[in-house]
């Protein structure tokens, strides 16, 4: 999600940077602006490549037990359900 938000932090820090003059608005200085920007960018795609990256099993365990049947109130046999790879 953040890796959209990340490269374009880097392609506007990289603007502000290289491609702007230095003295374009007085007394503000583009190139250390830019250079932050870009930091950020690489901070924000360094955190969404850590929180997106799977932790272990996620949802239910990988078993399941059908619920009783309407009429006569038997239940069925037990459901293995294979484990969510993602």
């Amino acid at each position: 999600m953040y890796i959209g938000l990340g490269i374009a932090l880097l392609v506007i820090g990289a603007i502000l940077s290289f491609a702007i003059g230095p003295d374009a608005i007085e007394g503000v200085n583009l190139e250390m602006i830019g250079y932050i920007f870009m930091a950020g960018g690489v901070l924000a795609i360094l955190l969404s490549l850590v929180r997106g990256r799977p932790r272990g099993p996620r949802g239910y365990p990988p078993r399941g037990v059908s619920p009783p049947a309407p009429r006569t109130g038997e239940a069925y046999d037990e459901v293995q359900v294979a484990p969510d790879r993602r």
